[in-house]
């Protein structure tokens, strides 16, 4: 009886213990399981970050903290990514994000108010900083989340450092705050249950032990599940374009690392072909964004109904895509697939109800000829396709070898511009417009050049493209406009009272909100009287949002400039728009003017411009007037200002005075 109850004494205690000891190891596994899950989610989710929102923001807040506290926060771009990352963040656990730079300022909260603190001390920064990403479980009874305030909750705080790739630098720090707060409660509850049973009844402790590893076991495997889920989601968002469904820039970059190896290892060629839709940035500008969503899932379609099985469709930017090529037999093979692509592209998409003609232009590289590494390959077919475009666009191209001096050149040149501003290399040459009947300066046009330090004067024609490629086209365009009110103003407090000057206007500017308050500011400062300013606007910049432009052209005319619609003919403009727009001049197009003695195509043209501007009562102005016989042709038609090498070609400001002083025009041969 007594050995019985020995026994059974010690085979209860022995199980109270495995149990005790069970239920500290199950919750120990339990929560460092917990953490380790939601780590790898928030690595997982950095990545997507990192190649979807990141790029819009780095430069930005890898350098933000030169603003001070107050200043970031009221920051445009931080409420942007505020947006941005609600929209990342919705339907996930994730209840609260922080981004740090490299020096610990925390450059964006979710919690705004938390913005510029210092945690270059914390340990989870330090780590996260040195590549090694960490968590931690906590409970807070109060917290501020991106939605509001949660109260009694288990978080997981996650040290994430943000970078391209395993291998790429750390280029800051993510911090997660996700909502475990319903995990807890169910490990927590079977703690609760095995403590019940065990106190309740040794007796059954056995079914207790089936019971208990059996509900374990199932929340095991629906955590596994979960898990499993979560991270199938999570490599769809890393991995593929979430619009087109194409794989994204981050898969090309492993695939594409991976055909090379797969073509060098066996001898084989292989091409990439890379894409951009041209002037993609007119359709999203001027139909919406809805309507560009619809081109490029359309453009996504036609593409992968045109390659072979074994290539590989990417969407690799907002309008880039590229192909992957693998055991090409020749070079004709990826001619065949540009040229198929080319038309099928070609054919109307039906957007907003309405048929788009949308091209594309390509470049190609081939392994191993072009190159033996997937890098250069991807440089090389970006030269290809930079060619393409230049010669027109809806075309492809291959990579030649002269492409790389010609890129680098291109880089060179790039890096001049991005200088020129800050040297103060950008000079204003003015072309002086003659009035038809005194043939004497009334206007001067302000015109761009670059004193290049080794090239010498440099044309508009030459960096104008790249300024608006790099997106520095706004900053020089306001440059050129204080620039020429100032020099104006200068004139007239020299005695040339009657000279106003006209100032060509970019797309990218005219879109600025600001805009008509930075004209109004460079009057303002240099104190020239709003008349003698005329603002240059193409047709192109009007019809990309007419009721936009009508209202900005109405409150510049509220301040008093003159307005004049630039080479007009060109374009494409509806005349039923035309009569809505409230401006003083119409420049007739160069081209209509140049083969006006021998094209009577051209002399039509003209008459009926002449006879539009005169139903408008606008005045109209001719450019590119060469000959005598041309001003004539043109005085014929009551043109009212001249402008061309025959009175005098762009000169430095320094000349306009003494041009001026004379009062008569003298006729360049």
């Amino acid at each position: 009886m007594f050995k019985s109850h020995r026994y059974g004494l010690i085979t209860s205690i022995v199980g109270i213990g495995a149990v005790i000891l069970l239920l500290l190891v199950y919750r120990n596994l339990a929560w460092h399981g917990l953490i380790d899950h939601e780590i790898k989610a928030h690595v997982t989710l950095t990545q997507v970050f990192s190649n979807t929102i990141w790029p819009r923001y780095a430069k930005f807040l890898v350098d933000a903290s030169r603003f001070s506290k107050a200043e970031l926060q009221r920051h445009e771009i931080i409420g942007q990514l505020h947006r941005d990352v609600g929209r990342y963040i919705a339907r996930s656990s994730v209840v609260k994000i922080k981004i740090y730079d490299l020096t610990g300022i925390t450059v964006f909260s979710t919690d705004l108010a938390q913005i510029g603190q210092d945690k270059s001390r914390n340990s989870g920064f330090i780590s996260a900083k040195n590549g090694a990403p960490v968590g931690k479980i906590t409970f807070r009874d109060r917290f501020d989340t991106f939605e509001g305030v949660i109260v009694d909750r288990n978080l997981v705080a996650s040290y994430i450092p943000i970078r391209i790739s395993d291998s790429a630098p750390v280029e800051a720090v993510f911090e997660m705050y996700a909502d475990v707060t319903d995990l807890a409660v169910d490990l927590a509850e079977h703690q609760w249950q095995i403590v019940f049973w065990v106190g309740g009844s040794l007796s059954l402790f056995y079914l207790f032990m089936f019971v208990i590893v059996r509900q374990a076991d199932k929340t095991i495997q629906k955590q596994k599940e979960q898990r499993l889920e979560d991270e199938a989601k999570i490599h769809y968002q890393a991995h593929y374009d979430a619009l087109t469904g194409l794989h994204n820039r981050t898969s090309f970059a492993q695939r594409l690392e991976e055909a090379v190896k797969r073509a060098r290892r066996g001898g084989r060629m292989l091409g990439l072909l890379q894409f951009d839709l041209d002037h993609f940035k007119l359709v999203n500008d001027s139909l919406g964004q809805s309507a560009g969503d619809q081109v490029l899932r359309t453009s996504a379609k036609r593409m992968q109904a045109c390659v072979r099985e074994s290539d590989m469709v990417f969407r690799t930017g907002s309008d880039q895509f590229a192909v992957i090529m693998e055991s090409l037999r020749s070079t004709e093979d990826a001619s065949r697939l540009a040229t198929r692509i080319i038309k099928s592209m070609a054919a109307p998409m039906i957007v907003n109800d309405q048929d788009l003609m949308v091209t594309v232009s390509i470049g190609i590289s081939i392994f191993p000829q072009d190159d033996l590494t997937a890098d250069m390959l991807v440089k090389n077919s970006d030269s290809a396709l930079h060619l393409a475009k230049q010669e027109g666009r809806n075309q492809y191209q291959y990579y030649s070898p002269s492409m790389k001096q010609q890129a680098l050149e291109r880089l060179e040149f790039e890096s001049g511009l991005k200088l020129a501003l800050q040297h103060d290399e950008f000079v204003l040459y003015y072309q002086p417009r003659i009035k038809s009947e005194s043939e004497e300066i009334v206007a001067v046009e302000a015109l761009l050049r670059w004193a290049h330090p080794e090239r010498g004067l440099v044309p508009p024609n030459s960096f104008i493209p790249l300024l608006e490629e790099m997106g520095l086209i706004n900053s020089v365009g306001e440059w050129v406009l204080r620039t020429a009110c100032q020099q104006t103003k200068e004139w007239h407090e020299a005695g040339m009272s009657r000279v106003r000057v006209s100032v060509n206007i970019s797309s990218g500017q005219f879109r600025i909100k600001s805009f008509v308050d930075m004209v109004q500011d460079a009057l303002d400062q240099s104190g020239l009287d709003a008349q003698y300013l005329e603002l240059e606007l193409t047709e192109s910049v009007l019809i990309e949002n007419i009721d936009s432009a009508i209202k900005v052209m109405n409150d510049l005319k509220q301040i008093g400039v003159s307005i004049s619609i630039d080479d007009f003919g060109s374009g494409y403009s509806s005349l039923n728009y035309l009569k809505l727009l409230p401006f003083d001049f119409l420049k007739i197009d160069r081209t209509f003017v140049k083969d006006l003695a021998t094209s009577e195509k051209d002399a039509a043209i003209i008459k009926t411009i002449a006879a539009l501007a005169h139903s408008l009562r606008v005045k109209l102005v001719a450019e590119g007037v060469e000959e005598s016989r041309q001003m004539e042709f043109l005085r014929s038609q009551d043109c009212y200002e001249f402008q061309g090498f025959l009175f005098s070609p762009p000169v430095p400001s320094a000349a306009i005075p003494d041009m001026m002083s004379k009062q008569v025009v003298r006729r360049a041969v």
